[in-house]
């Protein structure tokens, strides 16, 4: 079993045996827990690896325009368009959108997103600092 040695920054070096046995790379991380008076490093992965999927020719345009619409929408919801439901597809094939929250990005919902949007900037809205003035409100 090998034996390291904690630096003075409380650095340790793994072994290069068990670097390699675990595939370890550099800028890797490692959960370092303790259990029982033991140190135990556990290697973590931060991002699920994927592989990623293959799409056809007219796939990778339509994930263009996507994500063209996505910018938008994120950048200046005004003046954006909603995604089509073959652009949310492969959005949501490829990992760009969640397909649990599909129906956000449709023209439909971009479009009540949009009015929302006006009504704010209008100042058609109002604001409440809690929930009893909201409900004070509704009474009145």
């Amino acid at each position: 079993m090998p034996i390291v040695k904690i630096g003075p920054k409380h650095q340790v070096t793994i072994p290069k045996e068990v670097f390699d046995q675990l595939h370890l790379k550099a800028g890797d991380f490692l959960e370092t827990i303790t259990q029982e008076g033991k140190i135990i490093m556990v290697p973590k992965q931060l991002t699920a690896k994927a592989p990623a999927p293959s799409l056809t020719k007219k796939e990778q345009q339509i994930l263009s325009q996507a994500k063209e619409k996505i910018n938008r929408i994120q950048a200046d919801l005004l003046h954006s368009q909603g995604l089509t439901k073959e652009e949310i597809k492969v959005a949501c094939k490829v990992g760009i959108i969640d397909p649990d929250q599909a129906w956000w990005w449709t023209e439909k919902w971009q479009k009540g997103e949009r009015e929302a949007e006006r009504d704010t900037k209008e100042g058609k809205v109002k604001k409440f600092s809690n929930v009893e003035e909201l409900i004070k409100d509704l009474h009145s």
